[in-house]
């Protein structure tokens, strides 16, 4: 289970339609970079990682998190059925593992392996320089192909093939942000968890937290603020609520929601006194943790 799958329980939808109301809609602005593959997820992910990047070069006192893609390493081992961890709950040396792995699986947990360390390295050399190289685009794509393995548990048989309109796209993508918006003033938290409260729905995490606001990015073509989209944000802030946010000094509350449309270069922003009501939210906090006891 996760925050999105959790939330796409019926009864649960249901309840935060009657809970928090959904805003209306009607931003019109010029879609300034269409999509030129049908590789939608992959572009998404990818965009989510080089825009991680950036906003480390663009805040170097940014709080970072692991990657979604180096947890696919230990996936992988237990797709195939390789322990990761002894009786005692003690992680195993992961070189150990991997020997008990047959030939062809070896050959592909050294791709995602020789990914991850690739992409470390064009990482660093990117907050020195500042610079979006090709290698830069092309490290954040194959990470993008490394999710899956952790979030869907699906390994992509396409592992190391790039296609150069995606490297285009991006490009175009991150050309697209004004550091302006991204500059933060006191905090910056890229990819933060929900301390306890991630495990209660089996797992989530966020694009980033700047000063006061969550922050989710969507690399869609449709300027629109789906119910999807507001429930998830919602689904953040109950969740901060509850567990906090992993490297966000505690004093340091929430009072922004926002959803940044990448392929429109625009920031829509949600106030969060104007979302939720204070009188009945305490209740319904208690009510999702129940729940998300049931869901397990």
């Amino acid at each position: 289970m996760s925050l999105t799958s959790f939330l796409d329980n019926r009864d649960i939808k249901e309840k935060f339609r009657q809970e928090f109301p959904k805003p209306r809609f009607t931003i019109k602005r010029e879609l300034l970079a269409p999509p030129v593959t049908n590789h939608y997820t992959l572009v998404g992910t990818a965009f989510d990682y080089l825009m991680r990047f950036y906003l480390k070069h663009l805040n170097p006192m940014a709080i970072t998190n692991e990657w979604v893609a180096e947890r696919s390493l230990e996936t992988f081992l237990c797709l195939r059925g390789i322990p990761c961890y002894n009786a005692d709950n003690r992680k195993l040396d992961l070189e150990e593992s991997v020997s008990s792995l047959s030939r062809n699986d070896r050959v592909v947990f050294r791709s995602i392996q020789g990914i991850i360390e690739q992409a470390k390295e064009k990482y660093a050399e990117f907050l020195n320089s500042g610079k979006v190289t090709n290698q830069v685009i092309k490290s954040v794509l194959l990470l993008g192909q490394l999710d899956p393995i952790f979030r869907a548990r699906v390994v992509d048989v396409n592992i190391g093939i790039i296609d150069n309109k995606d490297v285009k796209d991006l490009k175009s993508l991150i050309s697209l942000v004004d550091p302006r918006t991204f500059k933060a003033k006191r905090i910056c938290v890229l990819g933060p968890t929900f301390g306890k409260a991630s495990a209660l729905v089996g797992g989530a995490d966020v694009d980033l937290v700047i000063d006061n606001m969550i922050i989710d990015i969507k690399t869609t073509s449709k300027l629109e603020l789906q119910r999807t989209y507001f429930n998830q944000l919602v689904g953040y802030y109950i969740l901060c609520k509850i567990g906090g946010i992993d490297g966000m000094p505690s004093g340091l509350r929430i009072k922004r929601l926002g959803l940044y449309f990448s392929r429109y270069a625009y920031l829509y922003v949600l106030s969060v006194p104007d979302i939720i009501n204070e009188y009945t939210f305490s209740n319904f906090v208690e009510w999702f943790k129940r729940r998300t006891g049931e869901a397990h």
